[in-house]
């Protein structure tokens, strides 16, 4: 089975490719967004390793300013919340939210610090309908020495902007909004949505830390 860690790494390494500054970038795409940005990420990236290896929490920094302006962390959130959803209070969703976005930050912040200098392999593209709102592409990371990851990274798109953003990762089958679903349903079903909040808040407090040093 893919294993839960490979698989944020996965995740992580290409949606962290997703964000540069919006004014250099063709959001009305999917695939020309996907392929400006990754250069250019993964340029920083290398650039900026002594720092992020002196201060790795240097990391939710580069997340919050390269990753987080092109992902649709509101959709993603209102879909984990779903049914829930119902009747719930206006505030407590809000904050569910923004905690929600700083679970993420924090999260891919300590994926990276497994960056090895990867490659991605992009699948051509194809033809997008103008109706199309949701758009599935096919990407492959190269690891070296060990097999290519396989993901399809899923994007959404602003009927009112035409901006693309991206909302979910699917790598061999597992789907990160489907199995966060899973897992956060039930407890917010028995204990709330604030302590679910309160649980994301302290996930986000956690200090990014390379394995093998304290």
């Amino acid at each position: 089975m893919f294993g839960i860690k490979k698989f944020f790494v996965a995740l992580t390494l290409l949606t962290v490719s997703l964000g540069i500054n919006a004014k250099e970038v063709d959001s009305s795409n999917p695939y020309t967004l996907i392929h400006e940005v990754a250069d250019q990420t993964f340029q920083r990236l290398k650039a900026e390793q002594p720092k992020i290896q002196s201060q790795p929490n240097y990391l939710k920094t580069v997340v919050d300013q390269e990753l987080m302006p092109y992902v649709n962390y509101q959709y993603t959130a209102l879909k984990l919340l779903g049914p829930n959803l119902r009747g719930a209070d206006k505030k407590q969703v809000a904050e569910f939210i923004e905690e929600f976005r700083a679970y993420l930050i924090t999260s891919y912040a300590q994926v990276l610090t497994q960056y090895t200098d990867q490659s991605i392999q992009f699948s051509p593209q194809k033809p997008i309908a103008e109706t199309t709102r949701i758009v599935s592409i096919p990407i492959e990371v190269v690891d070296g020495s060990r097999p290519n990851i396989k993901l399809e990274f899923t994007l959404l798109k602003n009927n009112k902007t035409g901006e693309w953003k991206a909302y979910d990762m699917v790598a061999e089958g597992i789907s990160l909004l489907s199995s966060k679903q899973s897992e956060w349903n039930s407890k917010i079903r028995q204990d709330g949505i604030p302590a679910v909040t309160k649980e994301l808040r302290d996930l986000a407090k956690k200090d990014i830390v390379f394995e093998g040093k304290k």
